[in-house]
């Protein structure tokens, strides 16, 4: 059986591009793809598991136009300068068109902005509005629900569950994606006349959150609303517990990295607490049974999040090439926008005009340990819906 520990030793060995890229199978009738995501630094995790799902992807495709299809693994290290330098080489350099990846909002919209000036296709699950919004553009696509709809599918149901909780203090990483969901809470705040009773940024670098949580509780909040991801999410959530805090009141991660996440905080500390996310494994749709049958017989475990949407990202840029019946990234972008098809969180469509994805997405609540049915049963799945800005919200002026 693999276990986590060893499903990610066994990741590392299967993608040995860390520090920079390498290419697989790189053959001249080979149609190569890149996965851009963080292999190593503090999102090392999410990476680790996007790069499965890259591979996954390109290994259980088979043959396209009769080409074999080949990967490449670029570490961004979290650092959007490092992503586009690595991009440019494995465009200029290397002749890659197809990319996938980018845990950051900063890192996908610095290389959005490169693939597209170069000639090439890219798909991510960043979260930033901006990504389909006001930096949108011809290269880039986005499965995930931005920062908008992940806000309005948390807050505004948990509003109704918590009638009581008019206080909410929240935690944000300072840059693109944390500014995104912190002005979407805002906004629900104000239109429900919630008292948002204080914030504390932090950055990207921090991995010690008791300051902000002495703050925090020095405000009394009802709820405690984590606006970060990955694993400064999971540090400040279990600091946050060892304070106390889930005791005097409601703590909600509004955006989880899921399954992964659960498991390496174990369901003491998930118990009682609820999760944004965009996917879990348990989602009742057909092609999601499928897909979550492939991860067990390929892999022997459960997908999370990060391994499902880099799949997904890679999957749908194949099907894209399918359907053009052409490698040029041209007719690739024209064949997948408005593309409808059966996903993982069930029906799914790439809207033309931004070509954002819209789904589902879903409110997870911890469930205690002696509830569990399975290892991986965290979660009882509260609540899902589709909330996406209408296209003249987007400030999408697409060229």
């Amino acid at each position: 059986m693999i276990t986590r520990r060893n499903f990610l030793q066994y990741s590392v060995l299967a993608a040995p591009a860390l520090t920079g890229f390498r290419e697989v199978f790189a053959q001249s009738d080979t149609i190569q793809f890149a996965g851009a995501n963080p292999i190593s630094g503090a999102f090392a995790a999410n990476g680790t598991y996007s790069t499965m799902g890259l591979k996954l992807a390109i290994e259980t495709y088979g043959k396209l136009m009769g080409k074999s299809l080949g990967y490449t693994v670029i570490d961004t290290e979290a650092k959007p300068a490092t992503a586009v330098r690595k991009v440019q080489e494995a465009m200029q350099n290397n002749g890659i068109r197809f990319f996938s990846g980018a845990a950051l909002s900063s890192v996908a919209l610095a290389m959005g902005k490169e693939i597209d000036k170069s000639g090439g296709v890219y798909m991510t699950s960043a979260g930033a509005d901006e990504i389909t919004g006001s930096e949108c553009n011809r290269a880039t696509f986005r499965w995930s629900v931005p920062t908008f709809g992940a806000i309005e599918q948390t807050v505004r149901p948990l509003l109704s569950i918590l009638p009581k909780a008019k206080r909410w203090y929240t935690i944000t990483p300072q840059y693109v994606f944390g500014e995104g969901l912190l002005s979407a809470a805002k906004a629900v705040f104000e239109e429900k006349g919630i008292e948002h009773v204080g914030n504390s940024y932090h950055s990207l670098a921090e991995k010690e959150f008791s300051g902000y949580l002495t703050n925090a509780i020095s405000t009394k909040p009802d709820v405690l609303l984590l606006l970060n991801f990955g694993s400064q999410a999971s540090a400040a959530m279990r600091q946050a517990i060892n304070f106390g805090m889930k005791k005097n009141m409601t703590i909600v991660m509004a955006w989880a990295s899921g399954l992964e996440q659960f498991e390496s905080l174990g369901a003491d500390l998930c118990s009682d607490v609820y999760f944004g996310a965009q996917y879990w494994h348990t989602i009742n749709a057909p092609y999601n049974k499928t897909f979550v049958a492939l991860v067990n017989e390929h892999l022997k475990i459960d997908p999370n999040y990060s391994l499902a949407s880099s799949y997904v990202c890679t999957k749908l840029i194949l099907d894209g090439i399918a359907k053009a019946n052409s490698t040029d990234p041209k007719a690739v972008i024209a064949a997948m926008e408005g593309m409808k098809y059966a996903g993982i969180t069930g029906d799914e469509e790439i809207r033309k005009a931004d070509h954002q994805v819209i789904k589902n997405y879903y409110l997870l609540k911890g469930k205690s340990k002696d509830k569990m049915q399975n290892k991986n049963d965290y979660m009882d799945m509260v609540s899902s819906g589709k909330s996406f800005l209408p296209l003249d919200k987007t400030l999408c002026k697409m060229a």
